[in-house]
Order: C-alpha cells, then structure tokens, then sequence
C-alpha cells in the first residue's frame, strides 16, 4: 500500500465515531462514564483511526510509534497525578486540610465565597504559574469549604478553576504562557500585555457572575452547621497553624521554578512528617481501629490507598476521605487512552488533513483568528493535549498571519484564549481528566460553571470581529521609527 492521506469526510470518521461512543457513554453511566466506559471508547476509535491509517499507507509500527510518542509526552503529568493523590492523602491525615477547611469556615462568608475562591485561586497560580498546582492545594481545601457551605461543587470547582487558569495564563512562571509566544515568534512579556486585553475583561466577568450567584444561592447552611463542624474539625485534629508552613514550603518551591513533580513530592513527604508531629493522638486512635497497624503502614495507605477519618458527620466524612494515589487510576488510564488516540490520528494523516481544510476557512482576519480558535479547540478534543493545542496550530498558521500583516501577538493570544483554558472542558483531555480526578468532580459536573474557561475564546473573536486591538506588524516598524 502506498501512503496517502485520507478525504475529509474519511479523516472525519474517528471522531464520529468517538463522539457518538462517548454520548452513548454518558447517556448509560452518566458521571460515572470516567471510570472505565469513556476509556474503552477512546481505544475502539483509535483502532478504527488505526485502520484506516492502514488502508491508506501507515505501517502498523509507524501508528504504534505515534502512540508511543503522545504517551512519552503525557508521563510528567501522570508521575504529577500520582503525586498529587499521594499529597492529598499525607495532607489529610497531617491535618493539614482539615485546617484550611476550619479556618476558612471561619473567615469566608458563603455570600461572597465562589467570588472570594476565584480570586484566592487566581492569586496563587499568578505567583506559582501552575494551575495544576493551585487546584492540587488551596483548590482541595476550597473545595471542601464549600460541600461544608452546602454549595453545589459544580460550582465551587468552576470558581477554584476560572481562578486557577486566569493566573496561569497571565503569569510569566506558567509553562503555556511562555510556549505560546515562543511558538507565534513573539516575545514573553508582549505576549502577556496583549493577552491581558481580554483575559482581564474575561475574569472580571466570570467575578461578576460568580457574585451575583452567591448573593442569590439558596443554601439550608447555616451558624449552627458552621459550629458543629469546625467543634468536630477540633475534636479530631490538632489544628496548629504551624501546619500552614507545608503548604507555603510547596508553593514556594514552585514559585522558585522548581518543577512540579519534586515540589508536590516534598510536600507529601513533608505532610506524614508533620503529622507523626502534630497528629499523634489520631494517629494511635487509627491504629488501633485498623487491627494489625502501626503509624508506617497507616503513612502509606494515607499516601497510596482509600484512606479516611472516621466521622458521624455525614458531611465531615466526605470531606474526610480520599483515594491517595490509587484514586488518580482512572484518570491516569483514561488520559493513556486520550493520548492513544490523539498519537493514532496524528499518524494516519487524520489531523493534517482537518486542520488543513480548517485553514482553507480562513479568507478574513476575523475567520483566521475565528479558524485559529477552532483549531486549538479541536486539537484539545482529538489530541488530549493542551500543549499540542498550543503547538500544532500555533506552527500551522504563524505563516498566514505574517503573510496577512498581523502581529505574532495575535496568533499568541488566540493560542492562549483558545487553547489553555479549554483543555480542562474536555473530559479526556489531560487537563480535564486531571482537575476531575484531584477535586472529585466530574468534568460535566464543573464545566458549565468554568465561566472564565467558557467566555475567553468568546471575547478573542469579539475583539477580532470589532477590530479591537489588533495589532499589526506595521504599527511595531512604526513605533521604532517614531
């Protein structure tokens, strides 16, 4: 067989095919359709990509390498996913959590809180350039304030996330915001500066709507729950505030460039130390309630496995619980899949060939940066990868937007507005399986409330369709002239 690329309509098919197994999925499971049934789907359109890849020409070897490729890229995340289960666990049980949650109970009114979680969020990730990070820490804690608040977590996890990615998206620590420039052919801090004309307006929106929810969210929370809670929070725990140096140490670490792996690492570490510290009283207690025990075995479940604090409460013992790095398998699996996938259909020729008629699209500024867009969504549907997202269009259409007199900070932006914020809308994407699988909240559950997520790619097209700030390359010749 000679290698050829397949038609449109042929290269369209996988994708069919996956969306039609995936909406089935959702409609039978629903929530649950991330713990095994969405990964299967993504396998069956693989193989079918991967037949037809072989129909037109690729060699099964060349397919297998392509999957080998996309997996090779996903593996930093996973190790990070591992890490961020095994963190959640040692934070629990060194009381960590549990703090954050009394002390925010406390200070955070549940009027203003999915305004206040928004900021909080964007502020960390502004100062550590890691939204993964963000929503791994302070994130988690949030979370929990909020199911004690009895607000709906779709909501709460929208708030930690809009925060989370603003600051990801404006800080000059944060690996997209240095990649999209460097693919565009720009430089860091016009990139940001430009990027600033609509993500600022973005996430003033998203504060606006997160505000007038609070105000008027119905919730049977009240000053008698807030007491019960934080009493059984004291009754449980050793609530020193000598345990808020674990979580400062790891976002420190991050702020310091160190990359994620070894900082989510040191603090999982340093959260067993400081609870064989602060938290010996439980810790005897679980041990002698598991039979057979001792504090190491009780360390590594917290770490590895199902681990929870005993509680009357019913909603103290779901705050109280987690999966350790056990929990993050299905996400670990579905993202494997994901990567499968996108590795299958970049070798057969089916992406070239989409994203190529894609730019055949592009007649008009509007439609180019309208194209880039899609371009970018598209590839965090197919690929599973925001980077890829970044990379794959930003490469494809530099050309045409120099050819079309349009400043690289443009193309940069869009890869931006377009392409990092949505890659956690997508269930199977590594963004998306990510943040479910760390707050515990499915993706279909969270997204409609990601409102900054939900409004950037619309406010890049805005200004595109109105004119409104686009720069050009002429206007950089005459600056320097002038």
């Amino acid at each position: 067989m000679k290698e050829n690329s397949p038609p449109l309509l042929v290269a369209l098919v996988p994708l069919a095919f996956l969306i039609i197994l995936l909406g089935t999925n959702v409609s039978i499971f629903g929530d649950d359709a991330l713990s095994f049934s969405n990964q299967i789907a993504l396998l069956l359109a693989a193989g079918l990509g991967g037949l037809l890849g072989r129909f037109y020409g690729t060699s099964f070897s060349d397919l297998m390498d392509g999957a080998i490729d996309n997996l090779k890229q996903a593996v930093p995340a996973l190790i990070v996913l591992l890490l961020i289960g095994a963190l959640a666990g040692s934070w629990l049980l060194s009381g960590i959590v549990p703090a954050m949650i009394y002390y925010g109970l406390k200070i955070l009114n549940p009027d203003i809180f999915l305004f206040a979680s928004c900021i909080i969020c964007a502020i960390v990730s502004i100062s550590t350039g890691s939204s993964w990070g963000t929503v791994a820490t302070v994130g988690i804690a949030l979370l929990g304030i909020g199911k004690a608040m009895e607000i709906h977590e779709g909501l709460v996890a929208g708030a930690i996330i809009s925060g989370a990615y603003f600051g990801d998206k404006m800080s000059p620590l944060s690996d997209t915001t240095n990649l999209a420039p460097a693919v565009a052919g720009t430089d860091l801090l016009t990139h940001i500066k430009y990027m600033s004309i609509t993500t600022i307006p973005s996430i003033l929106i998203s504060l606006l709507i997160f505000l007038i929810i609070g105000f008027n969210y119905d919730t049977t929370f009240d000053e008698a729950s807030v007491s019960e809670l934080s009493v059984l929070l004291e009754q449980s725990f050793d609530l020193n505030p000598l345990l808020f140096i674990v979580p400062i140490v790891v976002i420190g670490l991050i702020v310091k460039r160190i990359p994620a792996a070894p900082a989510l690492g040191v603090g999982a570490i340093l959260g067993i130390v400081f609870a064989m510290i602060f938290q010996q009283e439980l810790i005897a207690d679980l041990v002698k309630s598991e039979a057979g025990g001792n504090a190491y075995a009780l360390s590594l479940r917290a770490l590895g496995s199902d681990f929870s604090i005993p509680s009357t409460n019913p909603i103290l013992a779901e705050l109280m619980s987690t999966g350790g790095m056990s929990g993050m398998l299905n996400t670990i699996w579905l993202i494997i899949c994901a990567m499968i996938f996108g590795g299958v259909m970049d070798r057969n020729g089916c992406l070239k060939v989409i994203t190529g008629s894609l730019l055949k699209l592009a007649t008009g500024r509007t439609s180019l940066i309208g194209t880039t867009a899609a371009s970018s969504i598209f590839m965090n549907f197919t690929a599973s990868d925001q980077y890829l997202a970044i990379v794959v269009p930003g490469k494809m259409y530099e050309p045409t937007f120099k050819e079309r007199g349009l400043h690289p900070a443009n193309l940069s932006r869009t890869l931006e507005d377009a392409g990092t914020v949505t890659s956690v809308l997508i269930p199977w994407n590594t963004c998306g399986a990510t943040q479910a699988g760390v707050l515990g909240v499915a993706t279909a559950v969270y997204w409609p409330f990601c409102f900054f997520c939900l409004i950037s790619p619309i406010m890049t097209m805005i200004m595109a369709a109105f004119n409104i700030r686009i720069k050009k390359l002429d206007d950089e010749v005459n600056a320097s002239n002038d």
